[in-house]
């Protein structure tokens, strides 16, 4: 079956966004970025709620845009050929390739996703989106993409839905000195 992943660069104080909104100081260095795409490769579908829908818009257009680089240029190819599923309760359309809008409950399009013949993770992106999955016990795994920084308040990694999760370390990665690689799997 099918693994349901929730995966963000996050702050040492457990954020995902600065209370501006800001990502700047998550600006991946070329081992982090190229375990982002090994991670995307890893997937078959990534959910993402509005907002973060909104910033990868950025991938579908991106080598028209500006100069990209080798490994930014797979890491937009390969975004453009997952399939992707926006939730959000303003859009009514979304651009982009292989993306649409759900068509169902969170629980729903996991649980077609889950039948769906073929691999990969079912990937989720987005704190309110990953709130809503924790809260309904779908996530099967926690990454978090630790960065040394406290940024003072923002939208937090981890929901607050007041029940106990336990969790099993599965993977503690370093990159540099700076960052660091923590996969905890949800014990059931």
């Amino acid at each position: 079956m099918r693994s349901v992943t929730y995966s963000m660069n996050v702050s040492l104080d457990g954020c995902i966004v600065d209370a501006h909104g800001d990502i700047d100081w998550s600006d991946p260095d070329e081992a982090v970025f190229r375990y982002w795409t090994d991670e995307i490769r890893e997937a078959g579908v990534h959910l993402l709620g509005r907002r973060l829908y909104e910033t990868m818009l950025y991938w579908e257009t991106a080598e028209q845009d500006e100069p990209l680089g080798a490994a930014e240029l797979e890491w937009a190819a390969l975004w453009k050929a997952l399939p992707k599923v926006v939730f959000s309760r303003t859009l009514s359309t979304v651009r982009g390739t292989n993306t649409r809008l759900a068509s169902g409950t969170l629980a729903e399009e996991i649980e077609r996703w889950r039948a769906e013949p073929g691999g990969g993770d079912i990937a989720i992106g987005g704190a309110t989106l990953a709130a809503e999955a924790a809260d309904s016990d779908l996530i099967d795994e926690y990454r978090t993409m630790i960065h040394p920084v406290l940024v003072g308040g923002g939208t937090p990694f981890f929901p607050h839905h007041g029940r106990r999760v336990n969790l099993e370390l599965v993977e503690s990665r370093p990159f540099g000195r700076n960052v660091i690689l923590l996969r905890h799997r949800v014990v059931r």
